[in-house]
């Protein structure tokens, strides 16, 4: 894609998996409560990092991988718990973004503060 279009972005698709996930998230929730949270954090994560931050996907992959792993050692086997698992993530996601936003090529909400020198990065790099 050649076009410069940083910041902030939402389309019908993005709106769509937020109606699906909080619906989701609702149902879920009122069989049980935990796996509610769960599925409202995947989701306003993907929302976070696609969205909001639009953090690289190898970062994102990392926190899946991460979130996964804990997520499903704790059904499994019932540790780390999710005491551990979900401020695990949340910390590992804080810091993906903070990392994100130090690269030239950040290019998510606020870019223009945070990074005022993305328009020519992205000139310079650019797939024509």
């Amino acid at each position: 894609m050649n076009d410069f279009r940083p910041g902030f972005r939402m389309s019908w698709f993005d709106a769509t998996v937020l109606l699906v996930g909080a619906i989701l998230a609702w149902l879920v929730g009122d069989r049980m409560a935990i796996g509610g949270l769960l599925v409202g954090f995947v989701v306003g994560h993907f929302f976070l990092f696609c969205n909001v931050f639009r953090i690289a996907r190898n970062s994102e992959l990392l926190w899946a991988g991460v979130f996964l792993s804990l997520a499903v050692s704790t059904v499994l086997c019932q540790a780390p718990g999710w005491w551990v698992t979900i401020p695990v993530s949340l910390v590992l996601s804080t810091f993906l973004i903070w990392l994100e936003m130090r690269k030239p090529s950040y290019h998510g909400i606020g870019w223009q503060r945070i990074n005022p020198n993305l328009e020519t990065w992205w000139k310079d790099h650019r797939r024509v």
